[in-house]
């Protein structure tokens, strides 16, 4: 993959030119479906690829919560789009639909019986029958009865994103890595391409920022105002051990799920209290506290075996202020789109698909009038005093 130069154009395809600032999973899936659209496509990275919140999300594929009918069908829209790929790909072993088991507080009969309204697959299943359905679990660590969801799955993000890449790098995209901190360039009221933290300027016709939790920041000052909830979090992945767990686990003390490698991946919140910021920006925690959350995950397992926390990375998950994705152009800074979203494990392949649609066609699609960043800037005015 080769750099573009200052000023150069991007990619290498007949149609417009366009700039990605963003190498997670928005961003690259958006790139990828660019390229397969005609486009020339540049994709720039403060850091590396899936260095920021998609190197460290839990990525449970489900549309299993209270969310709005317009949010739960594009969630949908975007576990359909996974099954796709599994389904083209059957052996890939960081994506499955092997289901998922919740009892996360809350009624579960009421959550399951919402669930059904919808249509959803949901069954409550005492734990006395639990290790029929779901393997790798034991029975006494669990309450009386959980909420099972036969469809739901997990994606390794990093390994999805190396896959995609490959894609990206043989239709002829051009990868920016390490371009340090990243400005939208504009030109009369209009985006005009990306400037890099060394000057380098990339222009473009249409310009998208996905930099997860840092997308607030970037579009600050030109106009597009984004509620920013973003929060921490914490990945926790083991080292090699055999385990016959399959689905994803969301319980009161640990989400868990599969990770390649004989792995699991891991995550909580009643540690967050504990993680304190460093001089350098970043984020430390007293390792006891992983060392706790790997003893979680272990007495839910069959067998109780000893996991031993391999790596763990915190950071900002990107969270929207009201919840909901913010997905569209900016109506203050035309030719400037944005991917801003906590659900960007499940909504990465269709959103970039709905969303390079729209750049190259110019044809807002209705699944995402929900989630237009002008909401923000209405949001804004009504509560200004």
């Amino acid at each position: 993959m080769g750099f573009a130069s200052p000023g150069g154009s991007a990619g290498t395809g007949t149609g417009p030119q366009i700039v990605v600032l963003g190498a997670g999973i928005l961003g690259v899936s958006t790139a990828v479906h660019l390229l397969r659209g005609g486009a020339s496509v540049t994709l720039v990275t403060e850091a590396h690829p899936g260095s920021g919140a998609s190197g460290r999300s839990l990525s449970w594929l489900n549309s299993g919560g209270t969310y709005p009918i317009e949010y739960h069908q594009l969630r949908l829209a975007g576990m359909d789009r996974y099954r796709t790929l599994l389904a083209e790909n059957p052996d890939l072993d960081w994506l499955r639909f092997d289901g998922g088991v919740y009892w996360d507080g809350g009624s579960l009969a009421d959550r399951c019986e919402a669930q059904q309204d919808r249509g959803y697959d949901a069954r409550l299943v005492p734990a006395r029958n639990v290790a029929r359905v779901v393997a790798g679990l034991d029975p006494a660590a669990l309450p009386e009865e959980v909420l099972l969801n036969p469809g739901e799955g997990w994606v390794s993000l990093p390994h999805l994103i190396r896959h995609l890449l490959g894609e990206f790098a043989r239709l002829g995209g051009t990868l920016v890595t390490a371009a340090g901190r990243v400005c939208v360039a504009t030109d009369g009221g209009t985006a005009v391409g990306l400037c890099s933290e060394a000057g380098e300027l990339y222009r473009a016709d249409v310009v998208l920022v996905a930099a997860g939790a840092g997308t607030p920041a970037v579009l600050d000052g030109l106009g597009a105002p984004l509620q920013d909830g973003s929060d921490l979090a914490m990945l926790v992945v083991t080292e090699p051990k055999a385990h016959n767990l399959k689905a994803v686990l969301n319980t009161p003390r640990v989400s868990l799920r599969p990770h390649p490698g004989s792995r699991l991946a891991m995550d909580s919140t009643w540690y967050l209290d504990s993680i304190t910021p460093n001089g350098d920006g970043g984020w430390s925690v007293d390792p006891q506290v992983v060392l706790d959350l790997v003893d979680e995950a272990s007495a839910l397992l069959a067998g109780h075996p000893r996991l031993v926390a391999q790596s763990w990375r915190i950071g900002l998950k990107p969270i929207p202020g009201d919840g909901r994705p913010v997905l569209g152009e900016l109506t203050g800074l035309p030719g400037c789109y944005v991917a801003f979203t906590h659900s960007g494990a499940t909504l990465g392949l269709i959103a970039g698909e709905l969303l390079a649609r729209e750049m190259l066609t110019g044809r807002r699609h209705p699944m995402l009038a929900p989630f237009r960043p002008e909401r923000m800037a209405s949001d804004a005015s009504a509560a200004a005093p």
